[in-house]
């Protein structure tokens, strides 16, 4: 069986984060595992604390997968610090894991910003370089272009700055403002649309870690890059048409139920 090992934060609502990542990777058929970089409390309208790991604890983590189970490929999510980067760059370059998919989560579907502002130079400098795929959504990836997106011309320029800069495929997610759902994959020079519908769902809590996580799943399972992407896509577009929710009137709940339901299932 395949392995995939996500690098990420904890979701205590279970939408998004870590369990969002097990989830997505146990349904799209390999083996997860984890190295936690913070514990949050959220839930799918806010984060309201968060406790980090310590540099040395997320070493330890990864030491003890990478030397018993190495995975085939390698998902990172939320990492809120520089001395955090700082260790999985150190880790990435020593144990040097095939299929790193980087998320660059700076800002929570709800709002909240993830990411502190000393880490995105660390980020940019150490972590981005080492990726083989970063998957920015269109406010990411603003920021690690320095170019303003309005529009899909606006994605074109913006994913050949990240790639070009940080040499490796760029999947620039099309979802906020600028697109119906429709996203871009640049990989060595070329451009290819992954064209979708906007699926008309409050609970979409987690579903960027969801997809990434996806992604990294199948590229473990040997399939070529695209393929991957039109899979994941496939995966998360099925589980929000499920239209499922697990809500008590309290407000808006995450989709991660349904990746347990009937397409998840079918997914292979």
């Amino acid at each position: 069986m395949k392995t995939a090992l996500s690098i990420a934060g904890s979701d205590s609502s279970g939408g998004a984060g870590i369990q969002a990542d097990l989830k997505a990777m146990t349904m799209n058929g390999v083996y997860a595992m984890t190295a936690v970089t913070a514990l949050t409390a959220q839930n799918t309208t806010g984060v309201t604390a968060i406790l980090e790991a310590t540099p040395q604890f997320l070493r330890q983590q990864l030491q003890a997968v990478f030397s018993d189970i190495p995975p085939d490929s390698v998902k990172i999510g939320m990492v809120s610090s520089a001395a955090l980067i700082e260790t999985i760059a150190q880790c990435l370059g020593e144990y040097r894991p095939r299929n790193v998919v980087v998320d660059p989560v700076m800002v929570a579907t709800s709002g909240a910003r993830l990411l502190n502002e000393d880490a995105v130079a660390t980020l940019r400098e150490k972590l981005l370089p080492l990726a083989d795929l970063i998957t920015p959504n269109i406010p990411e990836a603003e920021v690690l272009s320095g170019q303003t997106i309005s529009d899909e011309d606006g994605m074109l320029q913006a994913a050949r700055i990240i790639g070009e800069t940080y040499h490796c495929a760029v999947l620039c997610k099309g979802g906020h403002r600028v697109s119906d759902a429709n996203d871009l994959l640049y990989q060595n020079g070329a451009f290819r649309w992954f064209r979708g519908r906007r699926i008309d769902n409050p609970n979409t809590h987690g579903t960027g870690c969801t997809l990434s996580s996806a992604i990294a799943a199948n590229l473990a399972k040997g399939f070529p890059l695209a393929d991957a992407v039109q899979r994941a896509k496939d995966y998360l577009s099925g589980a929000l048409e499920d239209m499922l929710d697990l809500g008590q009137g309290a407000g808006p709940m995450n989709h991660a139920f349904n990746l347990t339901g009937e397409f998840a299932r079918e997914a292979e």
